[in-house]
């Protein structure tokens, strides 16, 4: 089968420019300049076409799973297929599933009861070819967790396994430095106000010695089988130095400026959030990312929990610092396909992935218009 998209502003690593991509079979055969005269061509309209966007970490499937509080939805695949029908309406061709490993909490959460549903939902839609866009399991590691392993271990041979991150929640720590920002989320989130004082109380007294245990026991189990490690929530110098001694090689979340040079400093990529651009900050006290962008050390970004945030960040950054929007498409693209060693797909280029996503513009706001993964139209 091929397709031959034509009259479309092409986003590419070397620039900009009006042109023709040409998918056939699950591939892009050719990218060229210029106008095709081709029946069979498909007017973009002067859209803009980009590679299709890498979401390197998100837990958007949560909701689906769990759409309202303390309401667990009974079909997991159903849910599933419903998380991957946003994300491609939303531009993303391969999605990195954050996947909760443990609880933060003191009680098992509602992350721990639906865990298993969840990487059968994954990987039974992916086997059976379900899903419009392709999708990965990222492994979220709570390190803080005693029970942790049980929940790990048990994945470490999934095929679909690309990705593991190391969390800590530990309150007084990381993301949850500020206690007072963690109560504002819980309490938010419908915990009283004694229910947070007895969680609080129970994490700091556990959190610490699971976090020193767990450490080197999810190293062991991840490195031999040369899975991709990143670190979550980086805020110090130390936090970074440790990362790097553990082999790891991406610094997810940084929340603070002095972390995130850190990292640059010791080649590790960076990569922070979307809805922090698009708010204007964070919603924990972190760093604004802007300012990561400001001072050059962001290497990509993630939509982390409002997919549509992907499009709209790379345009608010590309607004707000003057900049053509090429610059800042491969912090969705071609910079996360680096980090991440996909070297067949996020490039507008002969031979990769037939993975592109068509948008125009209301105002300042993406509209997506298609989608095409491997080569099939999907949005």
């Amino acid at each position: 089968m091929e397709t031959i998209l034509t009259n479309a502003r092409l986003m590419t690593e070397e620039g900009a420019f009006d042109g023709t991509v040409v998918l056939r079979g699950s591939n892009i055969a050719a990218v060229d300049q210029g106008r095709s005269s081709l029946p069979s061509a498909v007017d973009c309209e002067g859209d803009i076409l980009a590679p299709g966007l890498i979401e390197i970490h998100t837990d958007n499937m949560e909701r689906h799973f769990q759409p309202r509080p303390k309401v667990i939805w009974p079909n997991g695949l159903a849910a599933a297929i419903a998380h991957d029908a946003q994300m491609a309406a939303s531009g993303v061709t391969t999605v990195y599933d954050a996947v909760c490993a443990g609880s933060h909490e003191s009680k098992r959460d509602f992350r721990t009861k639906v865990y298993w549903q969840m990487i059968e939902a994954i990987t039974a839609g992916m086997r059976e070819g379900l899903y419009r866009v392709d999708h990965k399991l990222h492994l979220r590691c709570e390190l803080s967790d005693p029970h942790l392993m049980d929940y790990a271990e048990p994945v470490a041979d999934n095929p679909l396994l690309a990705l593991i991150s190391l969390m800590d929640h530990t309150p007084g720590q990381r993301q949850w430095r500020d206690i007072e920002h963690l109560r504002t989320y819980a309490v938010g989130s419908g915990q009283s106000e004694a229910e947070f004082e007895a969680d609080l109380k129970t994490r700091m007294e556990t959190g610490p010695l699971a976090v020193a245990s767990n450490w080197t026991k999810v190293l062991g189990l991840y490195r031999e089988r040369h899975i991709p490690i990143a670190s979550h929530d980086d805020t110090t110098e130390e936090h970074v130095e440790s990362a790097v001694q553990s082999g790891v090689t991406i610094s997810e979340f940084p929340t603070t400026l002095e972390a995130a040079r850190a990292a640059r400093t010791a080649g590790l990529a960076t990569v922070a959030g979307s809805p922090n651009v698009v708010r204007g900050g964070s919603h924990s006290g972190g760093v604004a990312v802007r300012d990561l962008f400001d001072e050059g050390v962001l290497d990509g970004l993630s939509s982390d929990y409002v997919p549509a945030a992907l499009l709209q960040s790379v345009i608010r950054l590309s607004v707000d610092f003057e900049i053509s929007l090429e610059k800042t498409i491969g912090l969705v693209t071609w910079g996360v396909a680096d980090m991440l060693d996909l070297r067949d797909r996020g490039r507008l280029a002969a031979g990769l992935r037939g993975d592109c996503a068509r948008f125009r513009f209301a105002g300042e706001t993406p509209v997506v218009r298609e989608v095409y993964s491997a080569g099939r139209r999907v949005v």
